[in-house]
């Protein structure tokens, strides 16, 4: 998931045109990546939901189009290439672990937003804390 802020891709993602530096035309994303930025736009700060569980909600969720055809792996896709402009820090991995590469900004952004963490094995590179995924994760429901 490495375009997740810094990327042409990713600052298309969150207004759905084209960069300042482009003619001036809407640049139009797959339905399946609109629909998993969607997703991702719905979680509260705070809580996260894994590439699972967005695959899972795309699959049940009722669309003109029938169910979307994605899994997880496909979900990571979207979010690499055009997740950098929603808060892709709340799409994560099912064990917790941050994402590589982009463990800091990651951090930053659950910290401000006191999203329940672990804290890392003495064992664990650089000491990085995980996501505690039992309090944090969100299953789509009112209750934030």
């Amino acid at each position: 998931m490495k375009g997740t802020g810094d990327t042409h891709s990713a600052g298309v993602a969150g207004d759905r045109t084209a960069p300042d530096d482009a003619p001036d035309t809407a640049v139009e994303l797959p339905d399946y990546a609109e629909r998993v930025l969607g997703v991702a736009e719905l979680i509260p700060p705070g809580r996260v939901m894994t590439y699972g569980d967005v695959a899972e909600w795309l699959k049940d969720e009722e669309h003109p189009q029938g169910p979307a055809p994605g899994g997880p792996r496909q979900v990571g896709r979207v979010m690499a290439l055009y997740g950098g402009a929603v808060p892709w820090w709340r799409v994560v991995r099912a064990d917790g672990v941050l994402l590589p590469g982009s463990e800091l900004r990651a951090l930053a952004h659950y910290r401000d937003e006191g999203t329940p963490l672990k804290g890392a094995p003495a064992a664990a590179e650089g000491h990085v804390p995980r996501i505690d995924m039992r309090r944090a994760r969100w299953d789509g429901g009112d209750g934030a």
